[in-house]
């Protein structure tokens, strides 16, 4: 993923406030995306994002904030995050069906 960028800020998927974030890009730089729209997303929000989809599919069908929230795999998580303090950094790991591809 490179060098992140880290900064105090609002998650633009959780909402939660006072969090550490990183720079997600909506679309992978690998598929394209180094100069498509950016998202500032804490840092749990960000990792599962990564462990849960392939860039492929990021940059199909995820590339939006919206499109992420919609997505009932991520939006469980979001649910639960956003009840975590801000200092919560919970341990992440890949899905299931992320580890067979």
């Amino acid at each position: 993923m490179g060098k992140r960028i880290k900064h105090i800020g609002t998650c633009a998927l959780c909402g939660r406030e006072e969090v550490e974030t990183t720079v997600h890009h909506l679309t992978p730089k690998e598929k394209g995306g180094t100069f498509e729209p950016t998202a500032d997303l804490c840092i749990p929000c960000h990792k599962q994002i990564h462990a849960l989809y392939t860039n492929e599919e990021l940059a199909v069908r995820l590339n939006t904030i919206e499109d992420l929230r919609k997505d009932p795999k991520i939006w469980a998580f979001v649910k639960w995050i956003r009840k975590q303090p801000s200092s919560k950094v919970p341990r992440i790991k890949k899905s299931n069906e992320r580890r067979r591809k």
